[in-house]
């Protein structure tokens, strides 16, 4: 457990996995360790061009699908294209993004990293043979749901807040998921994982003056993408515990192999995360069917 990395994966051979936002960072370091391991990747990407070039260091196991996770419209139309997979992984995401909104008029983080995901998921629930994984963050620690105003209409506008909500969102959305499966008698599991303080460049887009801190930050502390994509494939590929959370073990769980990961109160709070549920199916317009 203390040392687990690309070589403990067993054999992926004749499984299929779906990886969103695999055009860089961990989504691509996800991919490529699958492929490697004989899994069959789809890199499920906003920007094709930069899918495509990933794909290509990949070997004909890999292949580019466009979704945009900030449109429910590319969402519907990439899931009708699945006919089925073994393992979802939702990885896409942004981060301390300037105000902005989505397609759907959701705001930009929650509405990538959260609604967009929980749609994905529902729409492709009975396609999916084995599990789900969905990346959180250590950045969860300081986010609250606001149930009342979970799209930024209201408040003053705080993009790391912001981050934080979209990022305690989907760490909710994952147990809320276990708890729901494990109800209906479905073996399909629901976990999660976070990547510590890891080096891509989701700290390059929030349009200010972070982005040179972060890139400090990056060559000073972070450890590689690499690395940070480890918890990922360590509950996309092992014996993991439903409902779980995976993270790096060492430096606060900021690098390190990976392992199970504390998590805050927050997100723990059943209630909370069956109300978000509830406002998710209905902003999204998804529903699930738990009965296929």
């Amino acid at each position: 457990m203390t040392r687990w990395d690309t070589s403990n994966i067993p054999s992926q051979s004749g499984r299929k996995f779906i990886v969103t936002g695999a055009n860089s960072g961990l989504g691509a370091e996800t991919a490529r360790a699958l492929t490697a391991a004989g899994g069959e990747v789809v890199l499920a990407c906003r920007n094709v061009a930069k899918g495509e070039r990933v794909a290509a260091g990949l070997g004909d196991r890999a292949q580019v699908r466009e979704l945009d996770l900030a449109d429910l419209d590319s969402v519907r139309a990439f899931a009708q294209s699945v006919d089925g997979v073994d393992v979802l992984i939702n990885n896409a995401g942004v981060m301390a993004v300037p105000e902005g909104r989505t397609a759907d008029g959701f705001e930009k983080q929650v509405g990538t990293n959260h609604l967009g995901h929980f749609a994905l998921t529902g729409l492709l629930l009975d396609k999916i043979s084995d599990r789900i994984v969905t990346v959180s963050s250590g950045a969860h620690q300081v986010g609250k749901i606001d149930l009342d105003d979970l799209n930024w209409e209201r408040r003053k506008y705080q993009r790391w807040a912001a981050y934080g909500q979209a990022k305690l969102a989907n760490l909710m959305f994952a147990r809320e998921l276990q708890r729901r499966l494990t109800a209906a008698g479905s073996t399909k599991l629901s976990v999660a994982a976070h990547p510590g303080y890891a080096s891509t460049e989701l700290q390059s887009h929030t349009e200010s003056f972070l982005d040179r801190v972060m890139w400090v930050g990056n060559r000073l502390l972070a450890q590689s993408a690499a690395m940070g994509a480890l918890p990922t494939l360590f509950a996309a590929t092992t014996d993991v515990q439903p409902g779980g959370y995976y993270g790096p073990t060492g430096l606060g769980g900021m690098r390190g192999y990976p392992g199970p990961s504390g998590s805050s109160k927050a997100s723990r709070d059943e209630k909370v995360a069956a109300d978000l549920w509830e406002l998710s199916e209905k902003l999204t317009g998804v529903t699930y069917d738990f009965t296929k």
